[in-house]
């Protein structure tokens, strides 16, 4: 009995990955709908509690004026962002130019060739080449805007007659008020966490782009914005998002002093936002082991690329959560958690 129940575990394991694998390209919009309906329910929130004003309308007037704020400041984003990308593409031969010549001069002076050593480890370094994986990246998203504008719609459409059906379809009040508390666990659990860790990342984000502007890289806006989406990566976002400003400045300026200047500053407020700021805005809000969170960031990461990277904590919430709600997988929510409490 007990091994049917394993080999019936792996079997949906297996689809699940597979499916997700396949259908990656349906699934991932729908995914980031869902993420941009709960910022419009916690922003719609927000407008509701507006003195004097937040009770004078219907909830429809508050959801159609929180997404247009939200997708016209993401249609602004857009617009800058296109214009940051030609600038830097232009650019480009002359960053790998200044990078020849600061070679050059390390190589003169203390006879280092740094490009052969770089080769020797990771092969031919081409600005270009990681430049366009970068910029396929974001491509991808855009490029996925008006399906994933499509599903929030429907899904807005869908939240106003939800409660409904959730009442036909649970025969017994008991059933439907278990549905309901756990429909109301995963809201406020990702809507505070994808709300808190936006305010985290515009302050990072923001930071980062004065330190930029102040330092005379080109593009701070890009770099700024690139910053503000890699803080939604647990761990190593915020590595990444410091060090690729760095290397831009250093072919920039071809001068290392640069380099260190934005690794030495941007990494400073990466520091302090990630240690001081985050802990005492989020909390322990969570309950998710550190563990647990890297684990999940490379599975998400292998099965969806950087997408899910940024999407691995709410999904691994999620999880938690409904696993909880079972006896027969309680066990699994009470490991992923971060002290054993569900």
């Amino acid at each position: 009995m007990q091994q049917n129940k394993t080999i019936s575990y792996l079997l949906i394991i297996i689809s699940s990955i597979t499916l997700l694998v396949v259908g990656k390209d349906l699934i991932i919009p729908f995914v980031l709908a869902l993420l941009i309906w709960f910022l419009i329910v916690e922003f719609r929130t927000l407008l509701e509690k507006i003195p004097y004003v937040g009770n004078k309308f219907p909830r429809w007037v508050w959801t159609i004026l929180s997404s247009l704020i939200l997708f016209s400041i993401s249609g602004i984003i857009v617009d800058v962002l296109i214009h940051n990308i030609q600038d830097l593409s232009q650019n480009i031969p002359k960053y790998e130019e200044n990078l020849l010549i600061f070679n050059d001069n390390i190589n003169t002076k203390y006879d280092i060739d740094l490009n052969a050593n770089l080769q020797n480890y990771i092969g031919a370094f081409k600005l270009s080449n990681i430049l366009k994986s970068l910029f396929a990246s974001l491509t991808e998203i855009f490029g996925n805007a008006f399906m994933i504008i499509l599903y929030v719609l429907f899904i807005l459409l869908e939240e106003t007659v939800f409660g409904d059906k959730m009442k036909a379809f649970f025969t017994t009040k008991s059933k439907y008020d278990d549905a309901n508390s756990t429909l109301s666990a995963i809201n406020k659990s990702i809507s505070s966490y994808i709300s808190l860790k936006t305010i985290i990342s515009l302050i990072t984000g923001a930071s980062s782009y004065i330190a930029l502007l102040a330092i005379g890289v080109d593009t701070p806006i890009f770099w700024a914005f690139l910053i503000f989406l890699l803080n939604y990566i647990p761990t190593i976002g915020s590595l990444i998002g410091t060090v690729f400003p760095a290397i831009i400045a250093l072919m920039q300026f071809g001068d290392a002093t640069y380099f260190f200047l934005v690794i030495g500053i941007v990494g400073a407020i990466q520091l302090i936002v990630g240690n001081i700021i985050e802990p005492k805005i989020m909390g322990n809000s969570l309950n998710l082991s550190p563990l647990v969170v890297i684990i999940s960031l490379s599975i998400w990461g292998s099965i969806w690329g950087i997408t899910g990277m940024v999407l691995s904590v709410p999904i691994t919430v999620i999880m938690i959560i409904l696993f909880a709600q079972f006896e027969s997988t309680k066990s699994i929510a009470i490991l992923l958690s971060e002290k054993g409490k569900v």
